[in-house]
């Protein structure tokens, strides 16, 4: 994208106003200036798409350092830890706004506004927060997550990773697929099954600190998108932790894994809202400007069609997402809750899947170009309906919650 394209849709969403972003989304002025800071920041890492895109993913390290710093400066890193902590102590609806704008970048360079697991202090001893809770805040530690396997996505509780006891402390064994990040975290978070014990078989979650002896790459694969984090598949051969290394108790493994999906699942939505919205102002400006037997495009019934149904799944999105992360914040039921993270990951990641097919057929052959946005996020968006659970999957939690307490208790 070039820098007067960039400046075309800066002036736009200046020319909305924040006046008219607050009356139609019910925004705060607290609300609307963390979301400036964080579309500021969006606009100053987009020009570095395509270099990353050549780049198999990565800048330059002193360009990847000098976007992390930016991050902490402009207060978007760690926005979801305890600001006692160190953290930015925002609201749900904060957090997805800042997401939401990070969701606008391809090639993963929005992932420098962190969120370090905002579950974790609640749950971690001092000596945990000493270790890993306080510098994941700072930047200075980055986390990985050792859970799904090869037979084990997004049914969490079908993992076959051991934990044994052996003195005072435990063995640790299992292949982990996806480990997303492992290449630059280091430390993990391991999920496994008791193996012995009075919690036999029930879940434990470990952190395990990288590199360490009995932890290896077993192999990278390739992936469709274009970004510096690496999804190895990894292999845990008893690696030996302390005792101080099991989170929270045994058989809290997976309470901890749910209070994480429902985090995830909602910044997946938030991240998508993003994208969308940056096709939707590159697909118009496009229709708008290509012409074909004198018209453009755009006064063709077919190809506006195409950008009313992107508009109209947006607006829809958008409301759904900020109305959970309202609800969050103000006390819903956890159950309910995570339903309604579910209803939004659900629809959100499936919004911005069609409008980035829509994307690239207005672009034609220009949008099966790498250099091309609509290219880009029709790649990289479609894992949005797969990790953190499938469509599937969300779609077998609303229908369970349904069942359980009436449609009304949903929406």
């Amino acid at each position: 994208m070039n820098d007067d394209k960039l400046n075309i849709q800066s002036v736009e969403w200046l020319n909305s106003g924040p006046k008219g972003r607050q009356q139609m989304y019910g925004l705060s002025e607290t609300d609307l200036e963390i979301q400036e800071r964080a579309r500021m920041f969006a606009d100053e890492l987009i020009p570095f798409e395509e270099e990353a895109e050549l780049g198999g993913g990565d800048l330059p390290a002193g360009v990847a350092a000098g976007h992390a710093a930016r991050a902490r400066e402009l207060g978007l890193h760690s926005t979801n830890m305890p600001a006692e902590l160190g953290g930015g102590g925002c609201t749900t609806l904060e957090q997805v706004l800042v997401q939401e704008q990070m969701g606008r970048v391809t090639n993963a360079l929005g992932w420098v506004a962190a969120t370090p697991p905002s579950w974790l202090p609640g749950v971690a001893t001092p000596e945990q927060v000493e270790r890993y809770v306080l510098p994941a805040i700072s930047a200075v530690r980055e986390e990985c997550y050792a859970i799904t396997e090869e037979r084990a996505g997004s049914d969490v509780d079908a993992i076959e990773a051991t934990a044994r006891r052996d003195d005072d402390g435990y063995l640790l064994n299992g292949i982990k697929w996806h480990v997303t990040s492992f290449n630059s975290a280091d430390y993990a978070f391991f999920q496994a099954k008791l193996d012995g014990g009075p919690h036999h078989g029930e879940h434990a979650m470990f952190l395990v600190d990288l590199p360490s002896p009995g932890v290896r790459v077993l192999r990278t694969p390739a992936y469709t998108h274009t970004i510096s984090h690496h999804h190895p598949i990894v292999a845990f051969t008893d690696v030996r932790v302390p005792a101080a290394s099991l989170v929270g108790a045994e058989g809290d493994g997976m309470a901890f894994a749910y209070e994480w999906f429902r985090f995830e699942r909602l910044m997946v939505a938030a991240r998508c809202l993003g994208a969308a919205e940056r096709l939707i102002a590159e697909m118009t400006a496009f229709a708008s400007e290509r012409a074909v037997g004198g018209r453009p495009i755009s006064e063709y019934g077919l190809v506006a069609g195409m950008l009313a149904d992107s508009m109209t799944e947006l607006f829809a999105a958008r409301s759904l997402c900020y109305e959970t992360a309202r609800g969050i914040d103000c006390g819903t039921d956890v159950k309910v809750a995570h339903a309604q993270c579910s209803m939004a990951k659900l629809y959100c990641s499936e919004m911005a899947g069609r409008v980035a097919d829509r994307a690239v057929q207005i672009f034609g052959g220009r949008g099966y170009m790498r250099e091309n946005v609509a290219e880009r996020f029709y790649r990289e968006l479609r894992v949005e309906r797969i990790w953190e659970g499938t469509s599937e999957i969300q779609r077998a939690i609303i229908a369970r919650q349904m069942v359980k307490r009436g449609p009304g208790a949903l929406a």
